[in-house]
């Protein structure tokens, strides 16, 4: 092998237990949940959508607030940390594990997620014009 190839190889290695390590911190720090379970935890639930502005608009699950992933640290006084936090975005997309890091920092610990994202939610939606 030639120092290239080994060195390559060093990378993919690191970037795949990054990867890993990322995907078990997030398991931990959230509960993911089907669409018919996430619809019953939605009752005196805090049910944010992360996506951005433009698609909640467009439609989003009847009652979500909108707290886009890009600004969310910001925006985090918004929420109680007494209440169960409920997050959906697209397709389980690359801002999620970002937002359940800085909620759990921020010591919130009823996390859940919808499992598929809001493309396969099957709940009631409102939609925008």
């Amino acid at each position: 092998m030639t120092p290239l190839s080994i060195a390559l190889w060093i990378i993919l290695i690191i970037w795949v237990a990054y990867l890993v390590w990322n995907y078990i911190r997030v398991r931990r720090a959230a509960t993911f949940l089907n669409s018919d379970d996430f619809e019953v935890k939605m009752q005196g639930a805090q049910l944010i959508d992360i996506r951005d502005t433009g698609s909640f608009r467009k439609s989003h699950i009847l009652r979500a607030r909108n707290l886009p992933a890009p600004g969310f640290a910001q925006s985090i006084s918004a929420l109680r940390k007494d209440k169960p936090v409920l997050l959906y975005d697209a397709t389980r997309g690359t801002e999620l594990p970002k937002v359940i890091t800085i909620l759990k920092k921020a010591g919130f610990k009823d996390i859940y997620v919808l499992k598929d994202g809001f493309d396969y939610w099957k709940g009631k939606v409102k939609t925008g014009k």
